[in-house]
C-alpha cells in the first residue's frame, strides 16, 4: 500500500461529494440486528473511520505510516478525499454515530478515480490493461477494510458485503476490484496459500493482471500436487476466502507492501461471476437497500 499524504491534507479533509451519496446523503444498505451499514455522512464520522484503520494497522499490526498520520493517531491519505468510506455501526452502543463505528470499507468507483490521481492498487498491480479490455464495464475498487477485533465475525463480514452489493447495484457497477493482505513481508510464509490461489483462481483472460515488474513476487511456489486445497484455505485470511466463495479471481504475482508489513495480492470480482447462491443469499435485502 503507497500512502500519498501532506500535511495540510489533515486540515482539509471533507466527505466526498462526488456523487449523490456524498456529504448530506447516507442512506442505510443493509442492517443485522443491532448493526447497520451505510456510507460515512460526515468529516466527523470518515475521522473516526480513519482512527479505526489506525487502532488496527498501526496498534494491532504495526504498520509505519509518515509522520502526519503517526502524530494524528489516524490513518489517512490522499486518496480518503475522493472516496466513499463503508461503515458499520453497532447501534447498542452509546453515544453518537461516530462512538458506534466497529468497521469500515473504503469505495472508490472508476469515473471518480478516472477524474483524480487514477486507483490506489495501481502503485502495486498494473491494472490499466485489464480496465481498458473492458470499456464497457464500471469498476469498484475495494480498499482499506478492516473490523475492530470484538466485532470479527461471519455477520459483520457479511453486512460489509451486504453494503457494497447494494452500493454496486446503486451505481450501475460490474467489477469489484481490490488488493487482498497477507500478515507479513515474507511471501515464503504462505507459500501453500499463495500457491493454490495461483493454480486454482487465475485471473486469466481478458482479465488477466499482474503486479508492477518492479514488485512482482512469485505465487507459484509449491506444484500443484503439493498443495492441499482444505489446508490451504484454513491458512487463509477470511477475507480473501470470502472474496473466493463470491467466485474472485486473483491476479498474477504478490506485491510486499513493508510499510504495512503485508503480501498483498489481487482480487478481481466481476459481478456477473458472483455464485447465484450468494446473490440469492445478499440479493434481496441489497436490491431493497439499494433502490
Amino acid at each position: 500500500m503507497t500512502l500519498e499524504v501532506t500535511e495540510t491534507r489533515m486540515e482539509t479533509r471533507r466527505p466526498a461529494a462526488h456523487g449523490p451519496d456524498g456529504a448530506g446523503s447516507a442512506p442505510v444498505l443493509g442492517r443485522m440486528g443491532s448493526l447497520e451499514t451505510r456510507l460515512a455522512a460526515n468529516l466527523e464520522e470518515i475521522r473516526a473511520a480513519q482512527l479505526i484503520r489506525y487502532q488496527v494497522f498501526v496498534e494491532e499490526m504495526g504498520a509505519r505510516l509518515p509522520p502526519e498520520a503517526m502524530m494524528a493517531g489516524l490513518d489517512f491519505d490522499a486518496f480518503d478525499d475522493i472516496c466513499d468510506h463503508l461503515i458499520v455501526l453497532d447501534k447498542s452502543l452509546a453515544g453518537d454515530a461516530p462512538d458506534q463505528i466497529v468497521a469500515t470499507y473504503r469505495l472508490l468507483r472508476q469515473e471518480v478515480a478516472e477524474q483524480h490521481s487514477g486507483f490506489y492498487s495501481a502503485s502495486e498491480f498494473d491494472i490499466a490493461p485489464m480496465i481498458t479490455r473492458h470499456p464497457g464495464k464500471r469498476f469498484l475498487e475495494l480498499g482499506r477494510s478492516c473490523v475492530l477485533a470484538p466485532y470479527r465475525t461471519k455477520r459483520t463480514v457479511e453486512l460489509l458485503w451486504q453494503g457494497n452489493w447494494a452500493y454496486a447495484l446503486k451505481h450501475n457497477l460490474d467489477v469489484m476490484f481490490g488488493c487482498g493482505s497477507f500478515p507479513g513481508a515474507f511471501p515464503e510464509f504462505h507459500a501453500l496459500a499463495l500457491s493454490f490461489l495461483h493454480h486454482n483462481a487465475p485471473a486469466g483472460g481478458d482479465w488477466t493482471v499482474r503486479a508492477v515488474p518492479n514488485r512482482y513476487r512469485n505465487m507459484d511456489l509449491m506444484p500443484p500436487e503439493a498443495v492441499n486445497p482444505k489446508r490451504a484455505l484454513m491458512a487463509m485470511p477470511p477475507l480473501i476466502k470470502g472474496y473466493l466463495r463470491l467466485g474472485a479471481m486473483v491476479g498474477e504475482g504478490a506485491v510486499v507492501d513493508h510499510a504495512f508489513g503485508t503480501t498483498d495480492v489481487l482480487i478481481v470480482l466481476p459481478v456477473e461471476s458472483i455464485s447465484t447462491r450468494y446473490l440469492n443469499y445478499y440479493g434481496a435485502d441489497a436490491q431493497r437497500f439499494a433502490s
